[in-house]
């Protein structure tokens, strides 16, 4: 026993005993993990998934690695090994002094743990080939932290009762000190939002713990603005942090102007820095991100639109940002702006490359740079010169875009460089940029030695450039936060599952004009195409103007289950129910028979129930209202767990607060492009939101929950009959290809179709057999619309009037439910012409394009 506390005390002590023996050196510690050591679902995982909390907290002696992969089980039988990824080789490869082990929560699932007698040799062997790398380090074996909630496929009991034990059992043979991570977190399940990842404030508590095992002190978080190494920077404030395998910093200001404007430097970033310290004390925010040998090319632009989508999402940046490039810079500030000209305010560039058959090619009349040109076409993937120079977007290539945007450029050149000869890059773009009718400006710098063949030049006049990027970054009210009228409710794993595993889709889109318009809709699918780039979707359009949720529950078999199920399906009725002027009750029952009959074909069918903006809502909400029918919508997401967007709130309060005006911007409840743009940028962030990181390799589809109905008369087996199926008499005829004699319009699939049509009263009928509890007509009602009487059965004669107030410009598309509530049994419907009462009509009647049902639930 003596013997074994001597280890013990040895280990505890070997850490503090090479900051000593090793003065001057760093303590390295590696973070072995799962997806809790990665900091999934933590908003900004590079500032605080644990092992950077516990960076900070152990200060500048350490230096702490995180090098945990999400899935990944300590089973080398498990669905997804640790020992089997590349993080795992790395780790051995960074000979750590220090390794936090914190593996087993994957473990725990069904199909990992039948093999669980082989967890204490794998864990074995995972401590063994960390005690034979050169570094020998201390290891420390974490318990794995509670899981909170039963019956998931990472399970609670297995965890607590089975993995545990056995962890605990192996730090006690080996002689090892045990980190205690599941106590601790009892207790405290609101810091795990999904039951199993903690939030940022989760890992703070881990970290501490872990902090406290290894240091013996109290564990005090360090919170910081941003990740990384905290240094001084000509007087500010700088933080050097990874970001995509890459060297990345960000630099604040002594005091942030409101707004948060950036610049954001691309190469060569301690070159010239006079500018940035202007704006650094005058409130702008200054970033980088090395992606130095890469030229501007596909690949470092899409690690460009991460570190964008990081900053601005995670730290509030302006979504406008100022670039900055030096020299070769030019190649990435120019690509990057051609396909994001609305985020960028301006351009300054100093003897920016605008053409690089120039430089590094050599091409024309400059000094080229034979390795730089093999490392371009390398990064570029060119097979030979002739290829690369057949390259065609260069920064002086395809302007329009930014030009039309007017995002003005500035460019500082020395008219002696033959490096970077502005014959051959500055001046070709900025005549190409006017005559696109860019705002250009060019600053010949003559002052000063020149050296490196005039490509390097003192900057006379820094104030011009600070000047320039303030005045094109003013500050613009900060815009409302999207998420703030989303309701992620049971979010949207399932579809995420579907499109990364399984690589393929559908999606739909259910709705009236505003869908079937596209705008938003294309920007959707393509956010999805370029979200998904390995998935091959389908997708579907099922848009019908005038139309709301009752026509949706009943066309859902013909326009979007008629190749099968769909994944992932977008809703909108909100405007249509409240104009059509359908009763509360008719929208229940339709919006969840819609909800219900997706999940009847999927269950696993994930759905965003929208709620678009009409005047009408917009003065509900401004009296402190809310609109009766996104009530009765959100009555049914509540219930089934759906997420929904409330585009009328959003859209009124983003007015309201003078981001954009109704008339001038958003022109019509049938937004305009800048309408369209604001409803699929929200619907955008929702989908981020629910989307926050890759899915997990063993995640599972799973079927949603399908409640009792909250009304048992819903259109939950909604179908249209063919007029066909009608028997009709005396004056009734089926006319196979109709369209309008009178010059009115109508909407598509109520044109050129088939229509049974009856024009004189009391000159028979049209009778329709069915079975099921609802029943009703879909009809074009145009100007000549008439009335009708109906009965079912042998029941009383009923009188409708079939002319709506669009019918005398329109023969409209109108779905009149003629009975609900019916036994679910075999029925007969009869339709005739009635009288005409109002002599100043000028027709009396009928045009039945479908009959509809609802069919007995299956």
């Amino acid at each position: 026993m003596k013997q074994f506390k001597f280890i013990l005390l040895f280990v505890f002590l070997l850490p503090i005993a090479k900051v000593n023996a090793q003065e001057g050196t760093k303590i390295k510690v590696a973070c072995i993990g799962n997806s809790i050591t990665f900091g999934y679902g933590i908003k900004d995982r590079i500032k605080d998934a644990y092992p950077e909390q516990l960076a900070r907290m152990l200060g500048e002696g350490y230096e702490v690695k995180n090098f945990g992969i999400s899935g990944k089980t300590l089973l080398s039988k498990g669905n997804a090994p640790y020992i089997e990824t590349q993080a795992y080789k790395d780790a051995l490869a960074y000979n750590p002094d220090i390794v936090i082990i914190k593996l087993g929560t994957n473990d725990s699932k069904d199909f990992n743990w039948v093999y669980k007698d082989g967890f204490k040799a794998d864990y074995l062997r995972l401590l063994e080939s960390f005690q034979n790398i050169a570094s020998k380090p201390t290891i420390y074996p974490c318990l794995a932290v509670p899981v909170y909630e039963k019956g998931r496929k990472i399970s609670a009991e297995i965890v607590t009762n089975e993995v545990n034990p056995k962890i605990r059992e192996i730090a006690k043979e080996q002689g090892l000190k045990l980190i205690d991570l599941y106590t601790p977190m009892l207790g405290k399940g609101k810091l795990f939002p999904d039951a199993i990842h903690p939030n940022g404030e989760g890992a703070g508590e881990i970290a501490k713990i872990i902090y406290e095992n290894l240091s013996g002190k109290k564990a005090v978080l360090v919170d910081q603005r941003f990740p990384g190494k905290k240094t001084e920077w000509k007087g500010f404030t700088r933080f050097d942090f990874e970001f995509d395998g890459k060297k990345a910093f960000v630099i604040e200001p002594t005091k942030a102007i409101p707004g948060k404007p950036w610049v954001w430097r691309a190469r060569f970033p301690g070159w010239h820095t006079e500018m940035d310290s202007i704006l650094l004390s005058e409130g702008f925010h200054l970033a980088y991100l090395n992606t130095n040998n890469q030229f501007g090319s596909p690949k470092a632009m899409k690690s460009w639109d991460r570190f964008y989508k990081y900053l601005i999402r995670s730290h509030d940046f302006s979504k406008k940002v100022a670039l900055e490039g030096v020299s070769r810079g030019g190649l990435f500030v120019y690509n990057w702006a051609k396909m994001h000209p609305e985020l960028v305010s301006c351009i300054y560039t100093e003897a920016p490359v605008c053409d690089f058959k120039s430089w590094p090619g050599g091409f024309g009349s400059g000094i080229g740079s034979e390795k730089d040109w093999k490392t371009l076409k390398e990064e570029y993937g060119f097979k030979s010169d002739a290829e690369a120079k057949k390259h065609d977007n260069n920064p002086m290539d395809n302007l329009e875009g930014l030009a039309k945007a007017k995002v003005p450029v500035l460019h500082m050149i020395s008219l002696t460089d033959s490096v970077v000869p502005p014959k051959e890059n500055t001046f070709p773009l900025i005549n190409k940029y006017l005559e696109l009718g860019g705002i250009a400006t060019v600053v010949t710098c003559t002052e000063g030695k020149q050296t490196l063949h005039g490509h390097h030049f003192p900057i006379e006049t820094p104030r011009l450039g600070a000047d320039f990027i303030k005045y094109y970054s003013k500050s613009e009210a900060k815009p409302l936060d999207p998420s703030a009228y989303h309701n992620l409710r049971n979010g949207l794993q399932n579809s995420q599952i579907k499109f990364e595993h399984e690589k393929k889709g559908r999606v739909a889109f259910l709705g009236g004009s505003i869908t079937y318009n596209g705008g938003w809709r294309d920007s959707i699918t393509n956010y999805l195409k370029d979200r998904f780039p390995e998935t091959r979707f389908e997708f579907i359009a099922a848009g019908i103007p005038s139309t709301g949720s009752t026509p949706g529950a009943f066309r859902m078999e013909r326009d979007l289950f008629i190749n099968g199920p769909v994944d992932l399906l977008f809703e909108e009725a909100a405007v249509n129910d409240a104009t059509n002027g359908r009763t509360d009750e008719e929208q229940i029952r339709a919006m969840e028979g819609i909800v219900r009959h997706a999940r009847y074909q999927n269950p696993a069918t994930d759905i965003v129930i929208m709620h678009f903006v009409d005047p009408g809502k917009m003065k509900l909400y401004r009296q402190g209202e809310t609109p009766k029918v996104i009530l009765n919508h959100e009555k049914v997401a509540q219930h089934y767990g759906i997420p929904t967007i409330n585009l009328a709130k959003e859209v009124t309060e983003r007015i309201d607060a003078g981001e954009f005006t109704w008339k001038d911007d958003f022109k019509n409840l049938h937004p305009s492009p800048f309408g369209q743009g604001v409803y699929a940028r929200s619907m955008i962030a929702l989908l981020e939101n629910s989307w926050l990181g890759p899915a997990a390799e063993d995640d599972k589809i799973k079927s949603h929950n399908l409640p009792e109905p909250l009304n048992e008369l819903n259109y939950d087996n909604g179908t249209l009959v063919d007029i066909t199926n009608a028997k009709i008499s005396g004056d009734w005829k089926l006319v196979p290809n109709w369209e309008p004699q009178d010059g009115k319009g109508t909407r598509n699939n109520y044109t050129n179709v088939p229509m049974l049509i009856g024009e004189k009263a009391n000159k028979g009928k049209a009778s329709l057999a069915f079975e099921g509890n609802t029943v009703g007509i879909a009809v074009a009602a145009g100007p000549d619309a008439g009335f009708i009487q109906y009965r079912i059965d042998k029941g009383e004669w009923q009188k409708l009037d079939l002319l709506t107030n669009w019918s005398r410009s329109l023969h409209l598309p109108w779905f009149f439910t003629l009975a609900s509530g019916l036994e679910n049994k075999k029925h007969t419907l009869q339709i005739k012409i009635a009288e005409k009462e109002d002599p100043k009509r000028i027709g009396n009647t009928c045009r039945i394009r479908y009959f509809y049902i609802n069919k007995k639930t299956p």
